[in-house]
């Protein structure tokens, strides 16, 4: 049996909408973001991270946005995996959280073609 929409999931996709399309695929315990094949931001508890590169990261970090850590269980291991979270005025902003996600589009984008080469 499928499981039920998740209301943040679907929060999400519309907070993205004039991005055009988005969808959201559960995975890891989290949720991708993805636009166009392309994953450009992960769900975790309900907050939104954003794929970045140094530009991208140094302007969230301006906003007060915090990384993404990722703590492996089996030792504890902790590892920043180049997502930080969106700001707090653009979760009530579909206009800013766009601009924002195509940002991370772009760096997702750029990935994406520097890893074919």
């Amino acid at each position: 049996m499928a499981k039920a929409p998740d209301p943040f999931h679907e929060f999400v996709m519309e907070l993205f909408a004039p991005m055009g399309p988005v969808n959201v695929r559960r995975m890891f315990g989290g949720a991708g973001v993805f636009r166009d094949g392309l994953m450009f931001a992960l769900l975790s508890d309900d907050v939104i991270y954003l794929k970045t590169d140094a530009a991208l990261r140094a302007a969230l970090e301006a906003e007060g946005c915090e990384p993404f850590l990722w703590t492996r269980p089996s030792d504890g291991k902790v590892t920043d995996m180049g997502y930080v979270s969106l700001p707090p005025d653009a979760m009530d902003e579909p206009d800013l959280a766009s601009d924002w996600g195509r940002k991370a589009f772009d760096v997702a984008r750029a990935a994406k073609a520097k890893k074919a080469k």
